[in-house]
């Protein structure tokens, strides 16, 4: 007898986007990364009646599997790699900045290249890694996804961390401690599915009563939106331009929260998060063409 569908209907609405924002920071393909969700609902379905428990650790474990694999079987297709001076050429800093937020801007457009870096590391390293480290999960629990020694498993954060930092010292950044590491990752979590979910009353728990968004199409000041403010107001434009339909990924760094936003696939606006004392104090969404299109050659491309 296979599972009632209300509870795997709950499921999904609860726990897609934190999966595909899992599988996204392993496949670095929004696509790709969507299908792999979308295949580990396909097997929950088929699952026995009272054969799950734990709805959401299922799901992270097949998800999780299912990227390792993709990753082993991708062929060797990269596109070439920017150095830090080809991203400085493209988002060159103005002489005598006075806004703060244009500095934000700008050095984000930095911090984005640590995607690259992932790259670097080999498949189980960066499976590790993202569970680990940015997600927060046990070494036992990973050793069963990738089929490896919890002891083994350790090693391989450790020699992904030291590729991690290199690439940091190389653009000339420095990590957050892991506490706040942890707070940015929970505030950041609670941040995209409350947008892509429309929620706004968990949107409201995370952003600062103060809270300020503003629309940047390119680097010069005329090609600002309006500054709304307040967390209210702020709210419901996310809601509403980033709710349903649309797909929320993290792409937290050195420095504050970045996002991706997607839009039938498409990267659409780069999210750059403001926080202070556990709250979001700021977003800033970039869609600065010149931006989006560099971002976007900079994702791993499966075969």
């Amino acid at each position: 007898m296979q599972q009632d569908q209300k509870p795997i209907s709950d499921a999904y609405q609860a726990h897609r986007p934190y999966l595909v924002d899992l599988a996204f920071r392993m496949l670095g393909d929004i696509g790709a990364a969507e299908d792999v969700v979308q295949d580990a609902f396909s097997r929950l379905m088929g699952t026995e009646v009272g054969e799950i428990e734990d709805y959401r650790g299922w799901l992270i474990v097949v998800t999780s599997r299912l990227c390792l694999d993709q990753i082993r079987s991708a062929r060797a297709r990269r596109e070439r790699v920017h150095d830090a001076a080809e991203i400085e050429f493209i988002a060159p800093p103005a002489a005598g900045l006075a806004d703060p937020a244009d500095r934000i801007t700008l050095d984000d457009r930095i911090r984005i290249a640590l995607l690259v870096m992932l790259q670097r590391l080999s498949p189980a390293e960066r499976v590790v890694f993202v569970l680990h480290d940015v997600f927060g999960m046990p070494f036992g629990t990973i050793a069963e996804t990738v089929g490896r020694s919890a002891p083994a498993c350790r090693q391989l954060a450790h020699r992904a961390r030291r590729k991690i930092a290199a690439g940091q010292a190389g653009l000339g950044l420095s990590d957050l401690g892991p506490e706040a590491v942890g707070e940015h990752r929970a505030v950041t979590e609670k941040f995209l599915t409350a947008c892509t979910t429309g929620d706004i009353g968990s949107l409201l728990e995370v952003l600062d009563p103060g809270a300020w968004g503003e629309l940047v199409l390119g680097p010069a000041a005329t090609q600002r939106g309006p500054v709304v403010t307040g967390a209210q107001r702020v709210a419901r434009n996310l809601v509403r331009f980033w709710g349903k339909g649309t797909t929320l990924v993290s792409l937290s760094a050195a420095g504050q929260p970045v996002l991706l936003g997607f839009v039938d696939r498409k990267l659409t606006a780069v999210f750059v998060l403001i926080m202070r004392d556990g709250l979001i104090q700021a977003v800033q969404v970039i869609a600065d063409p010149h931006l989006l299109e560099f971002v976007a050659a900079q994702l791993p491309q499966l075969a």
